[in-house]
């Protein structure tokens, strides 16, 4: 019997105990356990080496588990320290490019049983089981270390939602089982909700099982903390004196019986009729055209001064002002991050940034109608991709995307008076009803294999398959899609 080097029935001592491992890397946590022969029959080698290998989902946290606190990882429905009621959780971060702090990925919190979760109350169920109080080790990620058991500790702190967070996960609960109840667990998806989501969660695209109130078959799928909250957990309560967000809930009473998406439409609503220039004025905003203006307005009337509004980081709501002409068109398109082709054709689709994108973020559209030399704040609503659009039309013009640019793209150059005007095979804004490609760069750059160059390659270019180099591109939602998607009650 291994007598534990903390008190099991203790979260204090097991977070202090759990200060052991902060500077160290799985190798050398390995290395140095000693205890492991009463619950490990692997020998230190075989054990090392399935661990390392990054198919073993998990593997890392099994490791500390087993060759740190010494007890033996199961799949039981009660927390990892029962007695304490903390479940631990091994999760990564980066750095990115900007020095600035990120998850790197959704933090799973237990499987979704689509027959008996439709039974169980929020609080009496194994989702709050094992994320009322979460040991949360976070250890930071590389793309330049090979051998994962290199990868080093950083963090171990005690985590619990807060009030205001807690609220708005027991809604997301409610979204999906509401959504199961509906017969529609095959159309769960991560943009349904805000911090807790319905991750995807099987060793291949093609595992589907049963659902009760509809014989389609579903994804199997896990009850996770987004990607974007946990990005917000770890810059707010893991690292210490790192930047703190602007709360649009200042006290769980503002919420009074609603829900959060309720009070962000009523709270833009109250200044329906406005133009933004008095917008402008009355939340004390310079009024210069510049494009941000309108979703800065958007901010302010939340009472966000930084445009970095808490739940909206937590819950990866992107703002997106619409400004439509006085006959209710929409000129304008809307841009999505970029990406780099010889990363866009070594994706599979579930996995790739787009379907990863859309999959994961909501959009607050705040709609603006043109009057003259003003616009008029006409109405607000959040927004998702809806299932069978992402899975069948933008699926369908990304593989095209795809595609081209694994076949070759070919360029063809036409001399005028003023310029060289380069066209380009991709597939054009008419091949698909809901996306499209196009430059996301300030200006062109291009170099082919024939040596000819223009523009800015390292800046406003990447590589092509071919070793080609075209200007950076990027997808953009169809502005006639876009019009379609909103409430005709905002428009009318």
């Amino acid at each position: 019997m291994i007598t534990m080097p903390y008190d099991e029935t203790s979260p204090l001592s097991i977070e202090a105990y759990s200060q052991k491992l902060i500077g160290k890397t799985f190798a050398e946590i390995l290395k140095e356990d000693c205890l492991n022969t009463e619950i490990i029959s692997e020998t230190f080698g075989d054990y090392g080496d399935a661990h390392e290998n990054k198919n073993r989902k998990g593997g890392l946290g099994e490791l500390i588990e087993e060759r740190f606190f010494h007890y033996k990882c199961n799949n039981d429905s009660k927390p990892d320290f029962y007695q304490a009621g903390v479940e631990l959780k091994v999760t990564p971060y980066k750095i990115n490019k900007n020095r600035s702090f990120s998850a790197k990925e959704r933090l799973i919190i237990t499987m979704i049983d689509y027959f008996k979760v439709v039974d169980e109350d929020f609080f009496q169920s194994h989702l709050w089981a094992k994320s009322e109080l979460i040991l949360l080790v976070y250890y930071l990620y590389s793309k330049e270390i090979n051998n994962r058991l290199d990868y080093t500790i950083k963090y171990s702190k005690l985590f619990t939602p807060t009030k205001e967070d807690i609220e708005i996960i027991k809604h997301d609960y409610e979204t999906i089982i509401n959504k199961i109840k509906a017969g529609k667990a095959h159309e769960l998806s991560e943009s349904d909700t805000l911090y807790l989501g319905a991750a995807t969660k099987s060793s291949t695209s093609l595992t589907r099982r049963g659902q009760p109130f509809s014989n389609i078959d579903a994804k199997p799928r896990a009850f996770s903390f987004k990607g974007s909250y946990m990005t917000y957990i770890l810059n707010s309560f893991i690292v210490p004196n790192k930047t703190t967000y602007e709360p649009i809930i200042k006290n769980i009473n503002d919420l009074n019986g609603t829900t959060f998406e309720s009070y962000i439409i009523n709270r833009i609503g109250l200044y329906l009729g406005k133009s933004d220039k008095e917008l402008c004025d009355l939340f004390d905003r310079e009024y210069n055209n510049n494009k941000s203006q309108w979703s800065d307005i958007s901010y302010r009337i939340l009472g966000i001064k930084s445009n970095q509004a808490e739940e909206f980081i937590k819950a990866n709501i992107v703002v997106k002002a619409i400004r439509l002409e006085e006959n209710n068109t929409l000129i304008e398109s809307m841009s999505l991050p970029s990406f780099d082709f010889k990363d866009l054709v070594n994706q599979d689709w579930e996995d790739s940034d787009l379907f990863t994108y859309f999959n994961e973020t909501r959009f607050l559209f705040v709609v603006y109608k043109k009057a003259g030399d003003k616009y008029i704040l006409k109405g607000s609503q959040l927004w998702n991709m809806p299932y069978n659009d992402l899975n069948t039309t933008v699926y369908k013009g990304w593989n095209n995307v795809r595609t081209s640019i694994i076949n070759g793209i070919k360029f063809t150059t036409k001399q005028t008076k003023s310029r060289v005007i380069i066209n380009n095979t991709l597939p054009k804004k008419s091949s698909n009803a809901i996306v499209h490609i196009r430059p996301h760069a300030q200006k062109s750059a291009y170099l082919f294999s024939n040596g000819y160059m223009t523009g800015n390659i390292s800046q406003d270019a990447n590589e092509l398959p071919d070793g080609q180099w075209m200007t950076t591109q990027s997808f953009w939602i169809n502005n006639s899609y876009i019009l379609k998607q909103l409430n005709q009650t905002i428009i009318s």
